[in-house]
């Protein structure tokens, strides 16, 4: 530092010949060195803040974006959970709806059981009434209001 304002230490070679009018030039070159130091180290300054602030703002868009990740995530595992239960609905309800279908194949089944055995029921007394007019030599009475129940 010593070099750069003019003067040396004693006893160095390489130190510029003193004149007594050179009080003006360190002077000055103190003042430069003085400016520039502080213009440097307020670059500097400058710098290391702008660098806090830029690791502040990477930190926090680092946490942004956790934090999207996690809600996204969150938001996913309850979609899916709301799908299963649906599909569990779903399911159940398809099986409700197959046991009700079931259910009218047998009353139909039932019915048509019941149709079919009365049918049967009828022809045998139509048979046995029919026979009985053969036995006997008579024959049947034909109602006229035999369609209309009289």
């Amino acid at each position: 530092m010593f070099e750069i304002l003019g003067f040396l230490t004693e006893g160095t070679d390489t130190a510029p010949q003193k004149k007594p009018g050179d009080s003006n030039d360190r002077d000055g070159a103190l003042t430069r060195v003085m400016t520039e130091k502080r213009l440097a180290l307020i670059k500097a300054w400058e710098e290391s803040e702008k660098s806090k602030k830029e690791n502040k703002a990477h930190r926090k868009l680092s946490e942004i974006g956790s934090w999207e990740k996690s809600k996204k995530a969150s938001i996913e595992a309850e979609l899916k959970q709301i799908e299963e239960l649906f599909e569990k609905k779903k399911a159940e309800y398809a099986e409700r709806m197959k046991n009700k279908k079931a259910e009218v194949h047998k009353e139909a089944e039932e019915k048509r059981a019941m149709v079919e055995a009365k049918r049967g029921e009828e022809f045998l007394q139509i048979e046995e009434t029919a026979a009985k007019h053969r036995s006997t030599g008579t024959t049947p009475k034909i109602l006229i209001f035999g369609c209309c129940g009289f």
